[in-house]
C-alpha cells in the first residue's frame, strides 16, 4: 500500500498565525480571555484553545470584559465598533489575505464599481467584508445566479479567499454578458490554489482520496469537491477515527490532504490510522 500525503496540507499561514496569535494571548494576558466566533473553522483546534481557557463567544454583547481576539475570517464593522465601545482589549488575528480581500472591495466601490463577491453569503469572511460596504454588493456562488443580476456598466469582481479558483473563472467568464466593463482582483488566497491543484493531482493516481478538516471549514469542504471531481472515491471526514475500513479495502494507492485549518496532528493520527488499517489487511 502506498499511501500519498500532500505536502501543502494542514494550516495556510493565516491559520498559523491566528492560531499562535491566541496562543501568546493565553500566556500574556490575563482571563477572561474570549475569540469573537470559532478562531478557525476546526472543532478540535477550538477545543484545545478552550481547555487552555480561551473561550468562544458568538455574540459582542455576550462579552462584557476582558480580551477578545478577532477571528481569522475578520469581524463586521459594527461588531468591532460595539468591541471598542466596550472598552475590552482588541487583538486582531485577522488574515493578511482577507484584509487584502477588502481592500480591493473597497477600492473598486470608490471607483464607482458594483461589487461583486465570489463566495458563500454565509460565510463569516464575506458577511464581514459586506460590512464595510454599501448595500450595491452581490455575493454568488453559481455563475448561473448571474442571469437574474444586472445587468451593470460597470462591475468590479473579488472572491472569497478561499474560493475555488475554478469556479471564479467560470463567474468571472459569465459575467462578460453582463457588465460592459469588468474589473477583477483574485483574491483567492495562493495557498488555497496550490493546495487545491496539489489535491487534484493526487486524486488522479490514487483509488481512494482522503480530506481531513472540519465539517464547517469552507475551504475544506471545496477540497473534497475538487477531488471528488477527479476521484469519485474521495471521503471527508473531521477526525482519524471516523475513517471506514471498507474505503480502504484492497486499494492500493490511498491519497491524504487536508483543509487549511486542519491541525497537524490530526493529519498525523489520519495517516497512522490508515497505515494500521492497511496492516491488518496484509
Amino acid at each position: 500500500m502506498k499511501l500519498i500525503t500532500a505536502k501543502s496540507a494542514g494550516f495556510c499561514f493565516g491559520v498559523k498565525r491566528a492560531m499562535e496569535i491566541a496562543l501568546e494571548a493565553a500566556q500574556k494576558y490575563p482571563h477572561p480571555l474570549y475569540t469573537y466566533g470559532p478562531l478557525i473553522h476546526n472543532p478540535q483546534a477550538v477545543e484545545y484553545l478552550d481547555r487552555l481557557g480561551v473561550k468562544v463567544k458568538d455574540r459582542i454583547e455576550q462579552i462584557s470584559r476582558g480580551t477578545v481576539i478577532l477571528r481569522s475570517h475578520g469581524v463586521s464593522f459594527r461588531d468591532l465598533e460595539k468591541a471598542k465601545k466596550k472598552g475590552l482589549r482588541i487583538i486582531d488575528a485577522t488574515c493578511p489575505t482577507v484584509k487584502r480581500a477588502l481592500f480591493f472591495a473597497k477600492f473598486l466601490r470608490r471607483s464607482g464599481y458594483a461589487l461583486l463577491i465570489v463566495g458563500d453569503p454565509d460565510h463569516p469572511e464575506v458577511e464581514a467584508i459586506r460590512s464595510y460596504l454599501d448595500r450595491n454588493v452581490e455575493v454568488v456562488e453559481r455563475p448561473e445566479t448571474l442571469k437574474r443580476l444586472g445587468p451593470w456598466k460597470k462591475l468590479g469582481i473579488i472572491a472569497q479567499t478561499t474560493q475555488s479558483i475554478g469556479l471564479f473563472k467560470e463567474i468571472v467568464a459569465a459575467s462578460m454578458d453582463r457588465a460592459k466593463e469588468v474589473r477583477v482582483f483574485n483574491t483567492i488566497c495562493h495557498e488555497t490554489i496550490v493546495r487545491q491543484k496539489e489535491a487534484v493531482e493526487i486524486a488522479k493516481k490514487v483509488e481512494c482520496m482522503i480530506v481531513a478538516g472540519g465539517y464547517n471549514s469552507g475551504n475544506t469542504q471545496r477540497l473534497a469537491g475538487v477531488c471528488r471531481e477527479v476521484q469519485p472515491r474521495t471521503y471527508h471526514i473531521e477526525t482519524a477515527q471516523e475513517l471506514n475500513p471498507k474505503w480502504l479495502k484492497n486499494k492500493e494507492r490511498i491519497g491524504l490532504t487536508a483543509g487549511a485549518s486542519t491541525p497537524a496532528w490530526i493529519i498525523r493520527e489520519v495517516e497512522r490510522e490508515i497505515k494500521r488499517f492497511k496492516g491488518r489487511q496484509s
